[in-house]
């Protein structure tokens, strides 16, 4: 009987222990969605709607703004050559290469780099919403890297990129990319303005000025893309990386919104750049650097041109067949010049009519002369 009274008070004090334990968790406030905090599993999951968003910096939802206003008017843009089999005689089409771009406006224009189209026999855009559409050339300018396209698209899906500035462009200050490396459409990548007026070479040879440098992601498929600051305004093309691999190395280079703004109203109006001259034949840059003579040396003033009207003068020939320097340019403006790169690049800002200054070296005497630029055909 005291065995079985022991037992049955240990099972009796067990279910009491019990009970207050449970009490106890019964009575603990909730701490769940109502009281700020989302339960264990809601918040593995992923937690409720919109309880993402709410933690997200300001910086994120700024990044996530941007793509998603920008990210439709990124289009990728394919380019297919024509090659023959020469034992079938047939002409077959195949892929040479893709690439980014954006849209430019409502008409359809479609903005590129120009080795993006380069030697292709047709050229085909894919907008975000997966419609493809065959694109024609409207211009292009290669000493820039900028070709303009267009395709014959709904307005309603066209969604032009805002276009900014880039001459008051700071380094450090965010950058993104939108492009689609290696064929992965509408990526994003984030970084750094990291340098500011750098020099590229173009596929012509032809340096491209005032360059922006920058540390966001830029593979082989960006080229095209669009280059944002951090209101989602246009500040570059995505153009060249620099990588021994071929693949990201942390220097990337976009050409300048500028020059884009001031190229591709051209591009579209006249299918080329209109580019203007001192109406002089120069003389090379080898010759030149041969005689240790630094600045751009006149061949010829051409006969009723600008550089002629001022009173330049070329090359002489002496009584005894020889030959004299003339004139050699030193400066337009206040840029320097040291090259026909130089003096190409100096002239780029200006228009047919515009009134320079040119800096002379006749001999050892430096003089300035006023010359009216004129379009070069």
């Amino acid at each position: 009987m005291d065995t079985q009274a022991n037992s049955g008070s240990r099972y009796l004090l067990r279910l009491i222990l019990q009970g207050a334990v449970a009490a106890v968790i019964m009575a603990l406030p909730v701490r769940g969605a109502d009281a700020g905090e989302q339960p264990v599993a809601e918040a593995v999951a992923g937690g409720p709607t919109g309880a993402l968003a709410e933690e997200l910096s300001d910086i994120e939802k700024r990044t996530i703004r941007i793509y998603e206003s920008c990210s439709p008017g990124v289009v990728s843009v394919a380019n297919k050559a024509m090659v023959q089999d020469w034992y079938s005689m047939r002409v077959y089409q195949i892929p040479q290469g893709t690439g980014s771009g954006f849209v430019w406006d409502k008409q359809g224009h479609v903005i590129t780099n120009y080795h993006v189209i380069h030697e292709a026999a047709e050229i085909q855009v894919t907008l975000r919403d997966g419609a493809s559409y065959e694109a024609v050339v409207v211009g292009a300018d290669p000493d820039h890297d900028v070709a303009v396209l267009r395709i014959q698209a709904p307005e309603a899906a066209l969604v032009p990129i805002p276009v900014g500035a880039s001459r008051s462009l700071r380094v450090g200050q965010t950058v993104l990319a939108i492009g689609n490396p290696f064929g992965l459409d509408t990526s994003l990548s984030v970084g750094v303005v990291s340098a500011l007026g750098r020099t590229i070479e173009a596929m012509t040879g032809r340096s491209i000025r005032e360059v922006v440098q920058t540390d966001a992601a830029i593979n082989p498929g960006n080229s095209g893309g669009p280059l944002l600051d951090s209101s989602g305004r246009l500040i570059g093309i995505n153009t060249a990386i620099i990588s021994p691999s071929g693949s990201y190395a942390g220097v990337g280079f976009a050409v300048p919104v500028d020059t884009v703004r001031r190229i591709v109203p051209e591009l579209i109006e006249h299918g080329k750049v209109q580019r203007v001259g001192l109406g002089i034949e120069m003389i090379p840059d080898h010759i030149m650097a041969s005689m240790q003579v630094e600045g751009v040396g006149i061949m010829r003033a051409v006969p009723g041109g600008g550089a002629a009207k001022a009173g330049l003068e070329g090359v002489r020939r002496t009584a005894h067949g020889g030959a004299v320097l003339g004139d050699v340019i030193v400066a337009i403006g206040k840029v320097p010049v040291k090259s026909i790169d130089d003096l190409a690049a100096a002239l780029d800002q200006y228009q047919p009519g515009d009134e320079v200054e040119v800096a002379i070296r006749r001999g050892k005497k430096r003089y300035t002369v006023t010359i009216a630029l004129q379009l070069v055909n």
